[in-house]
């Protein structure tokens, strides 16, 4: 008796077209979500504008050059907060289109009310 090992491969692609997953993405990886860097300074950050695609995920990775810097922005549903001298980072996928400021979030001194970053939401 032969053995048959095309039962097996078949009842795999049918069971994953049963509970509709696609044959070509079964064991796909996502693909890597953008990554943009973000340096805050007193009184600003470098970039000061940022552009994102509504529905695509990005990384922010903020690095505070000085003081401790703070990255809050609402309606991202974004609140950041790094370190003198460190690094954090967070996911975010914008879900609306629109121009959205961020503002420093931990007082850094007298020019901390003018610290602002405006995020560009494109469909």
């Amino acid at each position: 008796m032969k053995a048959s090992f095309a039962f097996p491969a078949l009842s795999l692609a049918a069971l994953a077209l049963t509970v509709g997953l696609p044959l070509h993405r079964v064991g796909a990886a996502s693909p890597a979500a953008k990554t943009i860097q973000i340096s805050a300074k007193r009184f600003s950050f470098d970039p000061g504008e940022v552009t994102l695609k509504k529905g695509e995920p990005v990384t922010l990775v903020l690095h505070s050059e000085d003081v401790p810097h703070g990255l809050r922005v609402r309606e991202l549903a974004l609140d950041l907060k790094a370190g003198k001298g460190g690094t954090v980072q967070a996911s975010v996928t914008p879900d609306k289109t629109g121009d959205f400021v961020g503002h420093c979030s931990s007082f850094c001194g007298s020019g901390h009310g003018s610290m602002t970053l405006t995020f560009h939401v494109v469909p």
